[in-house]
């Protein structure tokens, strides 16, 4: 396993439709592993292939908490299929915007149909942080990042904020 580069908006992979995975291989099961390994060092709960510059459609995910054992989750061309009818605002962040967080409408359920790491059909009814968490990371796949779902003077502002971050950061780093 190895860990692998995040990058960070606005990056233009971030911005570009994932392909589908044809054949579910050794490849791609490595590749998983190594996102799941990049998503707990950074840390996080959700890490789509996109984020790390590859242009699949594959998604990782674990939202147990801190202190319970892992329970990773591995989708593979993962479509939502129905969600409910409620939705519900709360707080969002994202590793490709280290520390910038909005408060965000989605589902408050959802349907998903992908693969797993066998390359077999599963479905998952997820409510909750995992309804959430899968929403958003099922848009990294198509190239939304969850602050394209706030206001042009929002988003603009919160993407300023991460610009001037990262300069300062490069200045401290030089």
């Amino acid at each position: 396993m190895a860990l692998r580069e995040i990058l960070i908006a606005p990056h233009p992979a971030l911005k570009t439709k994932a392909e589908p995975v044809v054949d579910v291989d050794d490849e791609v099961r490595e590749l998983l592993d190594d996102m799941l390994g990049t998503m707990y060092a950074a840390p996080g709960i959700g890490l789509a292939a996109p984020q790390i510059g590859v242009a699949k459609r594959l998604v990782v995910v674990d939202v147990s908490a801190k202190d319970s054992p892992n329970e990773p989750l591995h989708l593979i061309n993962p479509e939502i299929v129905a969600t409910g009818e409620t939705r519900e605002v709360a707080e969002e962040g994202c590793l490709s915007l280290p520390d910038i967080y909005a408060d965000i409408e989605r589902f408050e359920r959802v349907f998903v149909r992908f693969r797993d790491r066998d390359g077999a059909v599963r479905e998952l009814d997820a409510d909750g942080l995992l309804a959430r968490c899968l929403q958003h990371e099922i848009d990294h796949l198509d190239g939304v990042l969850f602050v394209d779902h706030l206001s042009m003077l929002r988003r603009r502002m919160l993407l300023r904020k991460l610009a001037k971050q990262q300069r300062e950061k490069q200045r401290q780093a030089s």
